[in-house]
């Protein structure tokens, strides 16, 4: 008779304060309440996003969100809004913020280290003054996702550096992968020609907007 491997032990806050130790002033001081003209520069740059909800019950999301570099527009120093553009119409984000407006974004530039962080509130809107600064290729945005501030910083490299994200040399881990059309096919337990199916989501990419 097997038995099922025990969890791995869950230690204390405090416990893990203890281990890791007090961060430096430095540290501490970087963090602000508001858009500057460094986060303002950075945002202009970015074409990446993650962003992290949670629901009523704190279950966590994280989605990725891209687009051409500046999709993300800085309405005023405490606000941003990010555009909704064709997906999956899953909508967790939408829903989870309508019961936990909490949002955390993570924004990247290809070929820097350092990731900004963005903790706030968020609501969707459809307000149309915003939804027209969103516009790309003569395409409006139906609903944006609008992030009040309240801590914003750069997150130190060393996760980039240790992955060697940017290098790229490892782009050549994609060599050992399965297609995303043999991954989809085996998931769904279809019997259909996987690249029937990558076909099928190249079209879609070609549809971004």
């Amino acid at each position: 008779m097997t038995h099922a491997p025990a969890r791995p032990r869950r230690i204390s806050p405090q416990e893990v304060l203890e281990r890791l130790g007090p961060p430096d002033a430095m540290i501490k001081e970087k963090v602000k309440d508001r858009v500057d003209d460094y986060v303002r520069h950075f945002i202009a740059h970015s074409p990446f996003l993650t962003m992290a909800t949670a629901d009523a019950a704190g279950r966590a999301d994280c989605s990725p969100r891209g687009d051409y570099p500046g999709f993300v527009k800085v309405l005023d120093e405490h606000t941003l809004a990010l555009p909704d553009r064709p997906g999956n119409k899953i909508a967790d984000s939408f829903r989870n913020l309508a019961e936990n407006d909490g949002v955390g974004l993570c924004f990247f530039v290809p070929g820097v280290r350092e990731v900004l962080r963005v903790n706030g509130s968020g609501y969707v809107t459809d307000e149309p003054d915003v939804l027209t600064r969103m516009r790309i290729e003569a395409k409006r945005p139906d609903l944006a996702i609008v992030v009040e501030v309240a801590e914003v910083y750069f997150h130190c490299g060393r996760a980039l550096v240790r992955s060697r994200l940017w290098d790229p040399a490892s782009q050549a881990l994609a060599e050992g992968m399965p297609s995303i059309g043999e991954m989809a096919a085996a998931q769904f337990g279809v019997d259909v020609d996987p690249k029937l199916l990558e076909a099928s989501l190249e079209d879609a990419y070609r549809k971004l907007y």
